[in-house]
């Protein structure tokens, strides 16, 4: 009888973990879920985030909550991440800067790919050249003879040094020959504020930010940076239609929990967002706003680790041979 016992309590001992983890699959989320937005509200990332999230709370049953937590062209919400618990409640909404550009002009106290682990990758979109309403100009190419004109006279908005939108203005500069300051910002959304207001002259911007300026004519656009126009604006001419071709700059969203999370809960959280994707609803506000949804191979925890590295492999010999430093 005692051996029996004995053999029982093994048994029980040993299915034990395995109980735990099932028991914990099964129970998560038990409270809400903070999805971090390392720029301040208005932006793209920020923008796209709330659509994502709000679907993503129905499916989970819990809130997910959208915290803006700006500065340091997104490295300070993304360090808060990669220092969190590893147990799903803290999520980063990240993007090509974050994840990508960062982890090579920045000494970052966290790696951009291994402190990280991949839940979904989201959406990407082409940018748009837009200016402040009186722009002395009605097309790319008279745009560019006005900067031209005026050297270093005239100034870009960006979500901070070393962001994605100073490197798309840098690469704007060197295919057009222009020179003109950079004024960072602890985001797109306040950055296209001060373009609407006039007080900056230009921005390299997302079409979440971008697109209902532009409609409402409150900024002008002169082109798409991708071989194709935007569905959301099809009168704006692509970058090779308006006399400057090969400018493409694109960029691209994803979704990761701190290292170390169970793949149950990253599991989870993918299996969420993809089905916020496959919503009609949320396709066409992401449509809207210029945003181009990756097919559903593309949306898996692994797709998205394989497509980082891949990011990291492309970009960094390239920012690192330009000698870019963030500040």
């Amino acid at each position: 009888m005692k051996v029996l016992r004995r053999t029982f309590l093994h048994l029980a001992a040993a299915a034990l973990p395995t109980l735990a983890h099932v028991a914990r699959a099964q129970a998560y989320p038990i409270r809400p879920i903070t999805m971090i937005v390392p720029f301040a509200p208005g932006g793209a990332s920020d923008v796209t985030a709330r659509i994502i999230a709000n679907h993503m709370r129905t499916v989970l049953g819990q809130p997910v909550i959208v915290e803006n937590v700006a500065g340091a062209a997104g490295n300070i919400g993304t360090g808060r991440v990669a220092r969190s618990a590893p147990d799903g409640y803290t999520l980063i909404f990240g993007q090509w800067g974050t994840h990508v550009i960062n982890g090579a002009i920045y000494p970052l106290q966290y790696d951009v790919l291994r402190d990280f682990e991949p839940i979904a990758l989201i959406s990407s979109n082409p940018w748009l050249i837009v200016a402040r309403k009186t722009a002395p100009a009605d097309n790319l190419i008279s745009f560019i003879a006005w900067l031209k004109a005026n050297p270093d006279k005239m100034s870009q908005g960006t979500a901070g040094v070393g962001a994605a939108s100073h490197i798309a203005g840098l690469f704007f500069q060197h295919a057009t020959g222009t020179r003109f300051q950079f004024v960072p910002y602890r985001g797109g959304g306040p950055a296209m504020q001060d373009l609407v207001a006039g007080r900056i002259d230009l921005m390299v911007d997302t079409p979440v930010g971008s697109v209902p300026q532009v409609r409402a004519g409150t900024i002008k656009a002169f082109a798409v940076t991708a071989k194709d126009r935007l569905t959301a604006l099809p009168a704006v001419p692509t970058v090779d239609e308006a006399g400057v071709p090969g400018l493409y700059v694109s960029f691209w969203q994803a979704m990761w929990a701190p290292r170390g999370t169970p793949k149950d809960i990253t599991s989870k959280l993918n299996s969420a967002a993809m089905k916020a994707l496959a919503d009609p609803v949320v396709r066409q506000r992401l449509s809207d706003f210029g945003q181009d949804i990756y097919p559903p191979e593309q949306q898996t925890s692994d797709a998205l680790a394989a497509f980082h590295k891949a990011e990291i492999e492309k970009w960094w010999p390239i920012l690192k041979a330009a000698n870019i430093k963030g500040e």
